[in-house]
């Protein structure tokens, strides 16, 4: 999908993938931030930036998040070795027409159901056949699953018990787990961030529903058996030596290998068949990326997306 307007995603397509940090200091420093820690002081290029990761111990000036800001960057707070999501700043895109897209049809149980058979049939890479009850497409998503985790255990020499961890005692838990955690949360956190450099809104899941990061987990479901998984299980044959910090530098140098941020946003958009409707908005929305203060269109029956009439104008005629 080629990018109709110059001020949509300027720089997240071709980004470095993301940065995790820790135990530090972040300031503002020209057009780049500068992270102060105990190994010293380095230089980041935030154009070049995509999502970046706030580990324990971090602390940042407003500076410096008003640059990452002005570059499209999205930045999100998490627990220590980026396992546990808490907060997200706002993406790049400031217009609406994605997620109201994605709001229509997650509201219609028809069109959603369309949807979660679209996203499944991704996952299997197939047409599946109509006649499949959602209940026998979860069972053979299920059979897929076991059969990616069994082949990738006998080939690598991992012994493989099945999926478990436990949040509350990290380090108990067996390396293989841990790797395909720790590797699961760095997809997330980059379908997390393409999700709102795009618009779209990461509650609105169709396969999941009812948490605040449900169309994150649909997003990255699609990607974990091909990517994920299997470089998890290679890893943790290698070495089990500070094997979280292996898996997380390893996914990021395979992200931006496999150009994985551009692709999310534009299957996304190829899933919720968004394509043809990138130019609906039109007028003062076509500015919106540029002044993020810009007031929104005004709703009007004959135009679901609410652009016959300039924001900030009253039907009196009077400017506000």
């Amino acid at each position: 999908m080629r990018i109709r307007d110059l001020h949509e995603l300027p720089k997240f397509r071709d980004g470095l993938s993301y940065l995790y940090l820790e135990h530090g200091r972040i300031e503002q420093a020209q057009k780049a931030i500068e992270f102060f820690s105990q190994e010293g002081r380095t230089m980041i290029p935030a154009a070049s930036l995509a999502l970046l990761l706030l580990g324990p111990g971090t602390s940042i000036t407003h500076e410096a998040i008003k640059t990452l800001a002005d570059n499209g960057v999205v930045v999100v707070w998490v627990g220590e070795e980026g396992v546990r999501y808490y907060a997200h700043g706002s993406g790049e895109t400031r217009k609406g027409h994605r997620l109201l897209r994605q709001a229509e049809l997650v509201s219609i149980p028809d069109k959603r159901m369309e949807i979660v058979r679209r996203m499944y049939a991704y996952r299997f890479d197939e047409q599946l056949d109509p006649s499949l009850t959602l209940q026998q497409i979860r069972g053979m998503e299920g059979a897929r699953v076991r059969k990616v985790y069994g082949r990738a255990s006998q080939e690598y020499g991992v012994t493989w018990h099945g999926r478990f961890y436990d949040r509350t005692h990290w380090h108990i838990t067996d390396p293989i787990n841990r790797a395909l955690s720790a590797a699961n949360a760095c997809l997330n956190g980059v379908c997390h961030s393409a999700i709102l450099a795009a618009g779209y809104a990461p509650g609105l899941g169709f396969i999941h529903t009812g948490k605040h990061l449900s169309f994150v987990y649909d997003i990255a479901d699609l990607y974990k058996m091909d990517l994920t998984v299997p470089l998890a299980f290679k890893l943790t044959a290698e070495s089990t030596e500070k094997l979280e910090t292996r898996v997380r530098h390893a996914c990021r140098d395979l992200f931006y290998e496999q150009k994985l941020l551009g692709a999310i946003i534009n299957d996304i958009d190829d899933l919720l068949q968004l394509a043809a409707e990138i130019d609906v908005e039109g007028g003062d929305a076509d500015n919106y990326d540029g002044d993020a203060a810009m007031p929104s269109g005004l709703w009007s029956p004959d135009d679901s997306y609410g652009t016959q009439t300039p924001g900030g104008v009253n039907y009196g005629g009077d400017h506000s």
